[in-house]
């Protein structure tokens, strides 16, 4: 099957990132401990700084990077909102669909471009694009991107049975899937007709009700098909590598390593579509080594070989121009889509996302207890 790059104009067209994740607990400490000439503290996902990368960036500055990983971006909006005014973070992982809560709580400080003599690395599709800019200012640097997907084990499941995600509740695969609620209820929304960013029901918070209330019904009706709730990539992944599943949703990032590492998965956006994201990096309001943040950011920006080095790790796809040259073709083909998958490509949005939340959180648990 002919892929095409996802980089394209058509796929990231007025993006939003969404995908839920991050934070783990911090050890509270005083802000004389993380502010020093010589550190910079960042909160990411796994592998979003490539081993190789960090080491060399250490070495030439002698600036230490220090990594908190995260999954919940709900749990770290918490923690940063805890630590404030006195983060003790510099830079942040933050998916774009989110920035309006950081931003309204004051956690946040837009970038300033000025400061970043690699700003042109990144696509302009990305780095111009609408989703980015907040009361006049950038508020991330774009870094990857990619989008909820169906993935599965191609040595079970025929590539046909993919085209819907029907075959996620077929009884056939009864015990054999699996996903993350909250962003499932999304995708679930889209699949039965609605609105999944529920920006159509903004004036009819009854009419929102109802349609999370469908969801959240036809998920627990459907409940014997999964085999377990995950919130993280490495778990999806290591239940298709010991095929305590066959079928899940999932971020496209986790399912394409595993295509590069050649373990017999594919993945597809079903005929019903799902939505993408963008991945970004904030700086902190008040970060301790904010000077030492935008020497981070400017290296990473400084070559396209940085930006393949981190699909590569990552699984998902770079935001930087020229990235393909630096990718195998099983790389490409590992972080791509054809049109026609692309064509049911819609993204995460922000502006209902306090009703969306207040609704969803709840049902989320119900389906949990349900």
């Amino acid at each position: 099957m002919s892929k095409f790059q996802t980089t394209r104009r058509g796929f990231i067209k007025n993006s939003s990132i969404g995908a839920s994740i991050l934070a783990a607990p911090a050890i509270i400490r005083s802000r004389s401990a993380f502010s020093q000439n010589n550190v910079v503290n960042v909160w990411t996902y796994a592998n979003f700084i490539p081993d190789a990368f960090r080491e060399q960036f250490q070495d030439e500055t002698g600036i230490e990077i220090r990594i908190r990983l995260v999954e919940d971006q709900g749990q770290q909006f918490n923690l940063l909102a805890a630590e404030a005014p006195e983060p003790s973070v510099d830079l942040m992982t933050i998916a774009g669909h989110r920035f309006r809560q950081f931003i309204d709580s004051d956690l946040l400080v837009p970038i300033d471009e000025d400061r970043l003599q690699n700003w042109s690395t990144v696509n302009p599709i990305y780095r111009d694009s609408d989703w980015i800019v907040i009361n006049g200012e950038k508020w991330g640097v774009p870094i990857l991107t990619g989008a909820e997907v169906l993935a599965w084990n191609t040595e079970i499941v025929d590539e046909s049975e993919t085209r819907s995600w029907d075959v996620m509740f077929d009884p056939k695969y009864r015990g054999q899937t699996a996903y993350i609620i909250q962003d499932m209820m999304s995708v679930a929304m889209l699949y039965l007709g609605y609105d999944g960013n529920m920006i159509e029901y903004m004036g009819d918070r009854e009419r929102a009700q109802e349609i999370v209330n469908e969801t959240r019904d036809f998920l627990i009706e459907h409940k014997d098909m999964v085999r377990n709730f995950y919130s993280a990539g490495a778990e999806v992944q290591q239940m298709f590598v010991n095929q305590d599943i066959v079928l899940a949703h999932a971020w496209s990032g986790p399912i394409s390593r595993l295509i590069m590492d050649g373990f017999p998965v594919d993945m597809t956006i079903p005929q019903e579509g799902t939505y993408g994201f963008v991945y970004n990096f904030n700086v902190t309001n008040n970060a301790p080594n904010e000077e030492n943040a935008y020497r981070l950011l400017d290296a990473i920006l400084a070559s396209p070989e940085v930006g393949a080095a981190m699909t590569r790790a990552s699984g998902f796809i770079s935001t930087f121009r020229g990235v393909e040259q630096h990718l195998t073709e099983l790389e490409q083909q590992a972080s791509s889509f054809t049109e026609e998958e692309l064509s049911g490509l819609r993204f995460f949005r922000a502006d209902a996302n306090e009703m969306k939340y207040e609704l969803v959180d709840p049902a989320v648990e119900e389906i949990q207890a349900g």
